[in-house]
């Protein structure tokens, strides 16, 4: 078993993961192939050139104003990687935006008896959805900081190996 996981670099629990999710994506384009392949193919080479040309740039040039903007000084006290407590809410809020702009911007046809909501409320939602994903990071990285420092003082507090505890 150690010969495989330094061979492949992971469980064997990891790899079989890999292969059913690589095996459900085939079946699904094999599915999806066979009824629409021009529709498939645009859509492919539009995600594509959507992400690479257009998306990439834009959320590498967010990541680095963040870095830039909100880049500390070297303190004493124990610092903890913050910028992942930015990255998740807005990458959550943001496929969120993605999925579902239509009814968030008021740009669908509507559909009376589908969802059952006025269709001004989604704007709201999404923004309250925003707010709670972006609370709950602020949450997390408190508890975070909390812990890390509280870890750091008990450890200044500590006598260093082969000193005695008390004059």
């Amino acid at each position: 078993m150690t010969r495989f996981v330094r061979w492949y670099g992971s469980s064997p629990l990891h790899l079989l993961v890999l292969i059913a999710s690589f095996a459900l994506t085939g079946y699904a384009v094999v599915r999806l192939f066979a009824v629409r392949p021009l529709d498939v193919a645009i859509w492919f080479v539009g995600a594509a050139i959507l992400h690479d040309l257009i998306l990439l740039p834009l959320y590498s040039l967010a990541d680095l104003s963040a870095h830039t903007v909100l880049r500390h000084q070297a303190t004493p006290e124990p610092q903890v990687p913050w910028i992942n407590y930015l990255r998740v809410p807005t990458f959550l809020s943001g496929v969120l935006l993605l999925v579902w702009f239509p009814l968030i911007f008021d740009l669908s046809i509507p559909y009376p008896g589908a969802a059952r909501l006025p269709e001004g409320v989604y704007l709201g939602r999404w923004l309250a959805i925003t707010a709670v994903l972006f609370a709950a990071s602020a949450l997390a990285f408190a508890l975070k900081l909390r812990r890390v420092r509280r870890a750091a003082r008990a450890a200044e507090e500590r006598p260093a190996p082969g000193q005695d505890a008390a004059p």
